[in-house]
């Protein structure tokens, strides 16, 4: 009896071990993944006067496929800890708070270029 006792001490104990080694490796491969997660984040930064355009994460909801998710220009007020921005409507001029990663950066279109026409037949045929 006694020896059968010591048995299923010591096989409680193996299970005891098994599981905490099953923890401990749950908890190194939340580790791992959360960095290759956080290592693909884009870290944006923003500065007061900035362009950007925000996502509209409700159009979804609309038809219309070929529609630009991105709605703006916007112009940056302020920037808070934590990746909060406050941005200003430019035609409105309505304030309000986002978060960073719904932002992206506004490049203006140049309106003035220069265009040169060549001509390939002539270029060919004349040289």
């Amino acid at each position: 009896m006694d020896k059968a006792g010591t048995e299923r001490k010591l096989q409680l104990q193996e299970l005891e071990e098994i599981i905490l080694d099953a923890y401990e490796n749950s908890r190194i491969y939340k580790e791992k993944t959360k960095k290759f997660h956080d290592k693909h984040i884009l870290q944006r930064e923003f500065h007061i006067g900035d362009k950007v355009l925000l996502y509209n994460s409700r159009l979804r909801l609309l038809k219309g496929k070929l529609r630009s998710r991105w709605d703006g220009p916007y112009v940056v007020t302020n920037t808070f800890y934590y990746g909060v921005v406050e941005i200003q409507k430019i035609s409105t001029g309505r304030t309000f708070k986002v978060n960073g990663h719904r932002l992206k950066q506004f490049h203006e279109v140049l309106k003035e270029s220069l265009v040169e026409e060549v001509n390939l037949y002539d270029a060919i045929y004349l040289s």
